[in-house]
């Protein structure tokens, strides 16, 4: 993407009433919305977050299945998530929002037990050692996600890295977490979601295309 596309993009957004984008400061320092994103949306729906969310395919999918939830989806790259921002406004959905900040700030961005569900859909794995700490199933991101969501609120993680899969059941299984449903391939085996299978963003379809495997895995936090 050109830069005059991204300065377009970002300008657009700013205009967009579905995206907040505050500063760093602005969230360390006392976040506006921190437990008050009922009033954001104007009602008590559950409020589920896209962790990581690209183009905003799933944040959008996901608010069309289910209008009685309110979904925000997270990413610090504004000019990507432009276009899910901008397809929630033309189809008038009015339960999806999208917030710009860096996952690593999750718990300054929302208040505790304020969220019902985390999607984590297609992270990058970090497969390096020396990435762990950026791994978004480690121990120190999970610790976060246990503080903003209610008790027994579920996570989902989908993606098509094999490793990151087997990393986060392994830490899953070694913390004493609860794995309700794991699945290493979701279009071969039966049984997932359909929410797993009814959203398909931009890069499952080219993983799909190359034959890559989509897993997923639903859990919560039971300690």
């Amino acid at each position: 993407m050109g830069s005059k596309n991204k300065l377009k993009r970002f300008k657009e957004n700013e205009t967009f009433k579905n995206v907040v984008q505050p500063t760093r400061e602005e969230v360390t320092a006392g976040f506006e919305h921190k437990g008050k994103w009922d009033a954001f949306f104007g009602n008590d729906n559950p409020i589920v977050l896209e962790l990581g969310c690209g183009k905003g395919e799933y944040t959008v999918g996901l608010a069309r299945m289910n209008p009685n939830k309110n979904y925000i989806g997270i990413d610090i790259k504004g000019a990507r998530f432009w276009r899910g921002a901008k397809t929630a406004l033309e189809e008038n959905l009015p339960n999806a929002a999208f917030l710009r900040s860096q996952i690593e700030l999750v718990d300054e961005l929302f208040g505790a037990e304020e969220v019902s569900e985390l999607w984590i859909t297609f992270p990058d794995p970090q497969i390096k050692y020396k990435r762990t700490k950026h791994r978004m199933t480690n121990m120190d991101f999970l610790g976060k996600y246990k503080r903003i969501l209610k008790p027994n609120g579920l996570i989902h993680l989908k993606t098509d890295s094999e490793f990151m899969h087997g990393y986060t059941l392994g830490i899953l299984h070694g913390l004493g977490h609860e794995v309700i449903y794991a699945n290493h391939d979701v279009y071969k085996n039966e049984g997932s979601p359909k929410e797993v299978l009814g959203i398909q963003t931009f890069y499952e379809n080219q993983y799909l295309d190359v034959g890559k495997p989509i897993t997923y895995i639903q859990f919560r936090m039971t300690n």
